[in-house]
């Protein structure tokens, strides 16, 4: 029978013709088609030499049909190793895993143009001559955060590790204990400030540390006074830490630059939406901070970049420190912060059409409108739901012990909440919902109303290949 079935193996180019597999191969490249082919058929024959006549027979039934069930699914798993498109029923908002920020369909068609044409990225036109890379974002930046200079760098730890090592290097940096932050990916304060050269040496305890501290570890081998601002956790309690603008007094006292890494980075007073103040840049400038830094794509609603503003001849010697050319942005974040700090000139704007400020700030009417659509499409479809009150969060870091008002659908059926998350997540266009209490939901908070119809074809996928009832 082994003999008989490794005969009956379809060849390649009978696979690369089939109709059956015609539309799963528009999908993919023709080299990614042709591998799954080969790989599937050399798993087949691998199986039909190893298996026992019993599993001979159960193979023999339907081999054609399983061996092209199992190149579709091999090219659906290939597809979803690419970085492509997911739907967020999360309910967070900045979702690291997720791309965080994401970006207004304006700004993809802004920077269209830029994306497939030359550009005059280091060209000064007025002059005729070479020019910065970072002179117009510069200024932008500088009008919106109200400060003499700027500089953007690939990320925020790129930013406090290049601070460091200009302002820093082989002295000490003296930040509070409970400052000592972990970041995503188990990336430390401790260890970048170590990288970047300077000395580590942590004041006060993990919940309560006082001015003294700070003054007490100051002699001639310090070199800055770093503020941390702990904007993935909070510590309650007997708690005590010491405000900016104090420390900036006795930086002038003793004649250091006291610099903070904001991380999240914020423009917006949030308390005039009913949200959770989060430090801004400005009030951190305002409290004479000598250069601060924070992340592009969380709060900000950018894209991934490190930024760093403040007095003008701190950031002139940044440019000189021959570390930025490794940490230097492209054409593209350029293009994306310009739009974004543009559009921030306005702060109505910004709200309104920066998707995380936007999400952040919203009505929950708004929200209601959404899940409510949706609910009904699927309604029209037969999927059996429910509109459900739901508790979204900010994210990336950001705001902690801040949860937004929502709503959700919850789905019901036949099979567990965790069975269902992996059918929703598994589909060719990824569904990423939420697990609470023992039931599987989509979040509508991080849903965008031009997905909602999208969105309710690919459920109803779901639903009908799996045989959800």
């Amino acid at each position: 029978m082994k003999e008989r079935l490794l005969r009956s193996l379809p060849k390649v180019d009978i696979l690369l013709k089939d109709k059956d597999l015609q539309n799963i191969k528009e999908s993919v490249d023709y080299y990614t088609f042709l591998w799954c082919i080969k790989n599937v058929l050399g798993s087949f024959r691998e199986n039909i030499k190893n298996s026992n006549d019993k599993d001979l027979e159960k193979l023999s039934d339907n081999l054609l049909a399983s061996i092209k069930k199992s190149i579709i699914e091999l090219i659906q798993k290939e597809k979803r190793k690419r970085l492509q498109k997911v739907f967020n029923g999360t309910g967070t908002i900045i979702h690291t895993n997720l791309g965080r920020s994401v970006f207004s369909k304006k700004i993809a068609k802004d920077i269209s143009d830029i994306l497939s044409s030359y550009t005059n990225l280091e060209y000064n036109i007025e002059r005729g001559e070479r020019g910065s890379r970072y002179e117009n974002l510069e200024k932008l930046i500088c009008k919106v955060a109200q400060c003499e200079g700027a500089l953007v760098v690939n990320n925020n730890a790129g930013a406090v590790l290049l601070t460091l090592n200009e302002f820093s290097q082989g002295k000490n940096a003296i930040i509070s204990r409970g400052e000592l932050v972990e970041i995503g990916g188990s990336f430390r304060v401790p260890e970048i400030i170590k990288f970047s050269g300077a000395k580590l040496l942590e004041v006060g305890t993990t919940n309560r540390t006082h001015l003294e501290d700070y003054e007490n570890a100051i002699d001639e081998t310090s070199g800055v006074l770093l503020k941390v601002h702990t904007s993935n956790y909070k510590i309650k309690g007997f708690t005590k830490d010491v405000p900016l603008g104090d420390l900036v007094e006795l930086g002038k006292k003793k004649n250091l630059l006291v610099i903070e890494d904001l991380g999240s980075g914020n423009l917006i007073e949030f308390t005039k939406y009913g949200v959770i103040q989060e430090p801004t840049i400005k009030k951190s400038l305002e409290c004479g901070a000598s250069l601060v830094m924070f992340s592009g794509d969380k709060l900000l609603g950018g894209c991934q970049a490190g930024i760093i503003v403040g007095k003008k001849h701190l950031i002139d010697r940044l440019k000189k420190n021959q570390f930025l050319r490794t940490i230097r942005v492209d054409k593209i974040t350029i293009a994306i912060l310009e739009n974004i700090f543009r559009t921030y000139l306005d702060e109505k704007e910004a709200v309104k059409n920066i998707p995380t400020l936007r999400m952040i700030t919203e009505d929950i009417k708004e929200v209601e409108k959404r899940v409510n659509k949706l609910s009904k499409l699927l309604n029209n479809k037969n999927i059996s739901h429910s509109v459900i009150p739901t508790k979204a969060t900010i994210g990336g870091g950001s705001m902690p012990e801040e949860d937004i008002e929502s709503f959700g659908i919850e789905f019901k059926g036949d099979i567990s909440p965790n069975r269902l998350e992996e059918y929703f997540r598994k589909n060719p266009v990824s569904i990423i919902g939420r697990i609470e209490k023992n039931r599987f939901f989509i979040d509508m908070k991080t849903i965008f109303d031009d997905d909602i119809e999208e969105l309710s074809e690919n459920i109803e996928r779901v639903f009908l290949e799996r045989g959800i009832k």
